[in-house]
């Protein structure tokens, strides 16, 4: 599964008014209300149940989270990367600048996962991360994740 069938240029943005983990859900969700047809509040309430359940601070600076909403019909993600850190409940501690979250239809199992695998495998690639915080345009962010995969298939 590859990240430009899950990501659109529209669901990428640079933040800067974020101070909380609480905040970043809330905004992580009116974006994602946007892309999904599904109401904000319902996004976020699932993103918290999720996150009640133990933290997606996968580290280094990265958090994935995500949820499951009965009202969608495909995998849609967003990416998030913040002008200014927060703590995430991160097992290594460390505020997270850079988030992708991923929102799938309730029924979805094994894609689901393939997904999140997919965006955490990407996430792990440090050089790719440092191009992402060294860069402030949505479209050149949107680039340097689903361009990636496009152009080693090439």
């Amino acid at each position: 599964m590859e990240l430009s069938m899950l990501l659109e240029p529209r669901g990428v943005k640079v933040v800067s008014d974020v101070t909380s983990k609480k905040r970043l859900l809330q905004s992580l969700a009116d974006v994602a209300q946007g892309l999904l047809d599904v109401s904000a509040s319902e996004i976020f309430e699932a993103l918290q149940e999720r996150e009640s359940l133990g933290p997606t601070g996968v580290g280094h600076g990265v958090a994935l989270p995500h949820a499951r909403l009965s009202a969608l019909t495909k995998i849609t993600g967003v990416f998030f990367r913040l002008e200014r850190p927060v703590n995430f409940d991160s097992a290594d501690r460390q505020p997270v600048d850079l988030v992708f979250a991923l929102f799938a239809p309730a029924d979805t199992g094994v894609d689901h996962l393939k997904a999140l695998a997919r965006v955490s495998r990407t996430l792990r690639d440090a050089e790719l991360c440092e191009k992402l915080r060294a860069n402030s345009d949505p479209m050149t962010l949107h680039t340097l994740l689903t361009g990636g995969a496009e152009s080693q298939a090439a």
